[in-house]
């Protein structure tokens, strides 16, 4: 999940904190979905790959993998990952609260990913709820 880059003052988090607030997060997603991620690992990064970081935009997290709606006709299971990038996440969230609401936004995001859900759908989706004043 990229953003654009903004400098911000920081929110530090001890690595066992941060892991809590992925960890809520999770929790937080809905059973029909999170029954389905026995097959995703979801893991917290210091900061993305060089290679793995969009020009000019910060990476927040990254689903890799093969989105279950296109698993083969035996609908096997393919071991797919999910980061979240500490670093970032804290130095775009000045606060304790919008650190927690960015990082649950952004399990959701790469979550969203591994069903199939595109970026761009996903920002209909958001302008949608924001619409609907969610």
């Amino acid at each position: 999940m990229p953003i654009e880059a903004v400098a911000v003052a920081m929110v530090r988090l001890t690595d066992e904190e941060f892991g809590a607030l992925v960890d809520d997060a999770i929790e937080r997603i809905p059973s029909p979905f999170a029954d389905r991620l026995h097959t995703v690992a979801i893991v917290v990064e210091d900061e993305p790959r060089p290679d793995q970081n969009p020009p000019g935009q910060t990476l927040l997290g990254l689903y890799q993998g093969v989105p279950r709606t296109a698993w083969g006709a035996d609908n096997a299971a393919v071991p797919s990952k999910i980061s979240i990038f500490k670093g970032p996440l804290e130095r775009n969230n000045p606060t304790d609260e919008r650190l927690a609401a960015a990082v649950e936004a952004v399990v959701f995001h790469e979550v969203a990913h591994h069903f199939g859900i595109s970026d761009e759908r996903l920002r209909e989706l958001e302008a949608e709820a924001r619409a609907r004043g969610h």
